[in-house]
């Protein structure tokens, strides 16, 4: 496609880290081979808008039209200023350039809604008064995170899983990022949200991943806990 935005090479990294980690618990034994068939849904959407809109981007930096001319040289530079000088404007900007904005809730292995936070979605990046919500991801591997209190059952139920479960102490922050007080989420090894739950229900967690047979690098490891949560579980 088109060079404008720059995009290419985001889009193959963002292709490139999808299919790897399906790819790698398929052929580690940890998912079952039906995970891989959701790589095409997920990113081919994506895909094949990006090409639509670089292409309508190409065709207007390059327009010969004496009227786009003068819209480029003097109403486009200062349209462009003062959006990005308004924090809905640069927040916009950043998650289209950085792609950090893509979702998958359309996709076969997205699920539920919990907050304004559905499966699919990119984990909201929190910051707490013990640290952020994102250093759990460092692990790679699937992963719950709650935001409030844990329900002991709910902990319980889901320790043969092997799923470690990190709560989060409640905070306006976390409201505001649209997360659901109490919610469950269940993270996949991408930072995407797989299973957005409003509940602690146990049952509809061990659904989701007997459905696609997951079974975490970490259900293989001593318990460990991961610094700036309250709760970690293996």
């Amino acid at each position: 496609h088109s060079p404008a935005g720059g995009q290419g090479m985001n889009t193959g990294m963002g292709d490139a880290v999808n299919l790897a980690w399906k790819l790698a618990a398929v052929v580690q034994g940890r998912a079952d081979a039906r995970l891989l068939d959701s790589y095409e849904p997920e990113r081919i959407a994506f895909a094949h808008k990006l090409i639509e809109s670089t292409d309508k981007v190409f065709r207007f930096v390059t327009s010969r039209s004496r009227l786009v001319g003068l819209f480029r040289r003097y109403l486009m530079p200062k349209i462009m200023n003062a959006a990005l000088h308004t924090s809905f404007g640069s927040r916009a900007f950043f998650g289209v350039i950085s792609q950090a904005a893509i979702e998958y809730r359309a996709g076969p292995i997205s699920a539920g809604t919990a907050g304004k936070v559905g499966g699919g979605d990119r984990l909201p990046y929190v910051v707490g008064a013990r640290g952020d919500n994102f250093e759990p991801l460092r692990s790679l591997d699937w992963q719950i995170h709650v935001y409030g209190e844990v329900n002991a059952e709910f902990r319980a139920m889901l320790a043969p899983a092997g799923i470690p479960v990190h709560a989060f102490a409640w905070s306006e922050a976390a409201g505001k990022a649209g997360l659901q007080r109490d919610g469950a989420y269940l993270v996949r090894p991408d930072g995407h949200v797989a299973l957005a739950s409003p509940v602690q229900e146990a049952a509809t967690f061990q659904r989701y991943l007997a459905g696609l047979a997951i079974r975490p690098r970490t259900a293989e490891r001593a318990p460990y806990r991961v610094p700036g949560t309250m709760h970690s579980l293996a």
